[in-house]
């Protein structure tokens, strides 16, 4: 036995071996089991190396073609993951329960010996967490060949005893998909087959798997055996493959399993005598996925331990500076000016894969960002240069009658085609319409609340909404432009679509949109939220789930906030739970010095850690990629951490946007979009610095206000579209210690010495005081210099000099009369 007072093992010695015949956690005053005890142990042998050609998977009796081949940038993805290895079919699988046992001092161990050679299993106690077991296997082979080692199977659950699973980054739910395209690829729940997850998408080191009995097992590899993205001198992201994960044996049984080496992989090809070894722990306590999911990051792969090291080389507010000159320079951000139906318009070169384009596509993103820059620095340039054409882009994307009435004709305008067309394929969504009808207009009106041209697209959207709505609350995921048909119909909406009619309700008072928003919000709680299914918003990658998920917690707490039902803010909170396993949290960062560019760097500085991803899983950008640097989610995360005192938001938050200066361009301040494009900037994708805009500033705001405790607070606009939760602000006054302030940006008016203290600037009502709002970006105490010139105001006063210190991720607020 191995027991304390939180966990009971026990094993039996039998004909087959030793067989666990007890694995049960403290649950209330008594023991209750974890599934059926098992003790099993499993292994991988192959005298070869594996094929990473594709498997024909029979899904609900028929061969799946899956994706269709036009999606050409997920489609080779997806069909390495139907490779013998991640599917689970390489090489022959050794089942077996150990000859031996024996007790030496607080440990027990195994061992069994046969023609392929021995296997030993050393069983303790975790000294530190008292739910914990330490595993350490070590095989020493008996010939050459190729072998991977799977952790042990301690309980095995059957499907009606399942509560929930999940393999972060990978897929979640409380059922087995009968769709394997569903699970696999969209993340809808769990496969039907033991499919081995690959670590360039496993996002935190842990399978977790709970029980109707209230108990969560997770096996968590021991922190050092994972693959480093950036291992050296180069990008291992995709190459390197230390360990997988999975929801089951090989047996197909249902209990967290681990395997390393991976078979064909480095350290999989073992010669006679040689030995490898792997280390786990498993955590079974009584408790939900989410707290074993936290243990995970926080006690094993220490997420804190990222504050030690993390600092900055420019700061935010810096960076928006930059970010600020970049979008007014015509050639570097690659402004167009056209002529469409009578008017000039305006967006930036798209020179990403667009169906249809010749190098002619325009985009513009984050409405509210362009229309909050202008606001908040007064910029004639952004009035008269910018505004006026984006705004007529806006309204000559609109369709004005037909089946489409009310709905964009697409993101992207090609200038040598004269038409609006979407990003792939021949079809419209009707998220589209939430999208590029509802938040952006929604956006620029509360800027320009007297636009009644824009209020009749607004409700041309609405009505168009209502017209598709289903009597369910759902909408189609796609119509056909050609037929008006639906497609896509193996996918479900499962989309923050409902927003939209928030939004109308917010802006046109019409108690219509609301009654339809909360129908529509009803529907996507009983089929994404309660089932942990979502699809995404990248028709190129074939709608994979992606940042909408955020966008879905979004739209039910901006519900929540309209009708105060708190059954929305605990949709909003458990969405966002799973959205926060698209976020990477291993390997743990460290000091060694890496070479990137001719440049030395230290590891956490190309850290992924605190990134997430755009999709991930099976096919998602981050299979190669890796996370991307747009981190939407921040200032949303910092309201949830308010909501609920869950410091995972407030850590991802501030992790996700601090110390990433090696991903930034220096030039212009802009990220580069994914992770393995370092400090490229926005590259093909000019128009992303208008994101980076509006989550930086907003994240800002949302620290400003978490830090003041509420005394310093400025009204939200609506969600961006696409890309995730951040909103504009700016538009309406705010308080600062009870009186009415309005924020201000201004170039030449702060400068401060320390890259790693942001700040935000507001006026109050009447431009009389100034508020500088200083923030330590850093979790310790910093002490600099900040020079103030008020000539930036054009107030006829000295430059102000003064020495400020600030406790860790402290604020300050500085207050100047004219």
């Amino acid at each position: 036995m191995l027991g304390n007072d939180r966990i009971r093992l026990q094993w039996s010695n039998t004909a087959e071996g030793w067989k666990l015949t007890l694995c049960a956690g403290k649950a209330g005053n008594a023991f209750l089991p974890f599934g059926d005890a098992s003790g099993s142990y499993s292994m991988i042998v192959a005298k070869t190396k594996p094929s990473d050609s594709a498997l024909q998977v029979i899904d609900n009796g028929q061969a799946i073609a899956f994706p269709e081949k036009k999606f050409k940038y997920v489609y080779p993805d997806f069909q390495r993951a139907l490779s013998a290895v991640p599917m689970n079919r390489a090489g022959g699988h050794l089942s077996f329960y150990p000859s031996t046992a024996d007790r030496r001092g607080d440990s027990i161990v195994f061992k069994q010996e046969q023609k392929e050679g021995i296997l030993e299993a050393v069983w303790k106690l975790d000294k530190k967490f008292a739910s914990d077991i330490l595993i350490r296997l070590r095989f020493t082979a008996a010939e050459d060949g190729y072998y991977s080692l799977s952790s042990p199977a301690l309980g095995i659950l059957t499907k009606d005893r399942l509560e929930w699973a999940t393999v972060p980054g990978y897929f979640q739910g409380n059922s087995i998909q009968s769709s394997f395209p569903l699970a696999y690829a969209y993340a809808q729940g769990l496969p039907a087959y033991p499919v081995l997850c690959r670590e360039s998408t496993i996002t935190t080191m842990a399978s977790v798997m709970s029980d109707k009995n209230g108990l969560t097992m997770a096996v968590i590899p021991v922190p050092g055996q994972d693959r480093n993205a950036y291992e050296k001198d180069a990008v291992t992201h995709f190459s390197s493959w230390k360990i997988a994960l999975s929801h089951m044996n090989a047996a197909a049984q249902l209990t967290p399993t681990a395997y390393h080496p991976v078979l064909g992989e480095e350290g999989s090809f073992i010669r006679k005598g040689q030995s490898t070894e792997f280390s786990v722990r498993v955590s079974l306590q009584q408790a939900d996925w989410y707290t074993v999911y936290k243990h995970a990051i926080y006690d094993i792969y220490q997420l804190r331990h990222v504050y030690v090291l993390q600092q900055n080389t420019q700061s935010l507010s810096d960076r928006l500076m930059k970010q600020y000159a970049y979008v007014l320079d015509d050639k570097t951000a690659f402004w167009n000016k056209e002529t469409y139906k009578g008017r000039e318009i305006m967006a930036q070169s798209y020179l990403g894969g667009i169906a249809g384009a010749d190098k002619d596509a325009m985009k513009n993103s984050d409405i509210g960002a362009v229309w909050m820059l202008s606001k908040l620095t007064g910029d004639s340039q952004l009035y008269q240069n910018r505004i006026p054409y984006i705004r007529n882009f806006k309204i000559l994307q609109q369709n004005t009658e037909g089946f489409f009435k009310g709905a964009v004709a697409g993101q992207y305008y090609l200038a040598k085609k004269k038409e609006f067309t979407e990003e792939w394929g021949n079809h419209f969504e009707p998220v589209a319409i939430t999208y590029y009808t509802m938040m952006d207009l929604g956006n620029i009106l509360l800027f320009e609340k007297d636009d009644e041209e824009l209020k009749i697209l607004l409700k041309n959207g609405a009505e168009r909404l209502l017209e598709w709505q289903h009597a369910d609350g759902s909408w189609d995921l796609a119509y056909d432009r050609d037929t008006k048909q639906p497609i896509y119909n193996d996918l479900q909406d499962l989309r923050p679509t409902f927003y939209g009619l928030v939004i109308a309700y917010q802006i046109l008072k019409e108690k219509k949109y609301l009654d339809a928003a909360i129908k529509g919000a009803q529907w996507l709680i009983r089929n994404a939220t309660e089932k942990g299914a979502f699809v995404g918003v990248c028709g190129d990658a074939r709608f994979v789930n992606d940042f909408a998920t955020i966008q879905c917690a979004g739209a039910l707490l901006g519900l929540f906030e309209i009708t105060k039902n708190r059954q929305y803010l605990n949709a909003a909170v458990a969405t966002a739970k799973i959205y926060t396993t698209s976020i990477y949290t291993h390997p743990i960062p460290g000091t060694e010095i890496k070479t990137l560019k001719n440049q030395q760097y230290q590891d956490w500085q190309l850290s992924q850690v605190g990134l997430n991803f755009e999709h991930g899983g099976t096919m998602g950008s981050a299979v190669k990629a890796g996370p991307i640097l747009l981190t939407s989610h921040c200032s949303f995360f910092l309201k949830l951490f308010q909501l609920t005192n869950d410091s995972l938001f407030l850590d991802l938050a501030r992790i996700g946007a601090l110390g990433k200066d090696a991903f930034v361009n220096k030039n212009t301040g802009v990220a580069s979009y994914y992770w393995n494009r370092f400090d490229e900037g926005s590259g093909v994708f000019p128009h992303h610095g208008w994101w980076q805009i509006g989550w930086i500033y907003d994240y800002l705001v949302a620290e400003a206000e978490l830090r003041s405790g509420g005394k310093i607070s400025f009204p939200r606009g609506f969600m961006t579209p696409k890309v995730g939760p951040h909103k504009p602000v700016g538009f309406e006054p705010g308080l600062i210690n009870g009186k009415k302030a309005n924020l201000i940006i201004r170039k030449g008016l702060v400068q401060i010495d320390d890259p790693n203290v942001d700040y935000v600037t507001a006026l109050s009502n009447d431009g009389k005081v100034l508020y500088i709002v200083l923030l330590n970006s850093q979790n310790k105490k910093n002490t600099f210099d900040i020079s103030i010139d008020p000539a930036a105001l054009t107030w006829k006063s000295a430059i102000k000099k003064q020495k400020a210190e600030l406790p860790p991720f402290g604020y300050k607020l500085i207050t100047i009369n004219q």
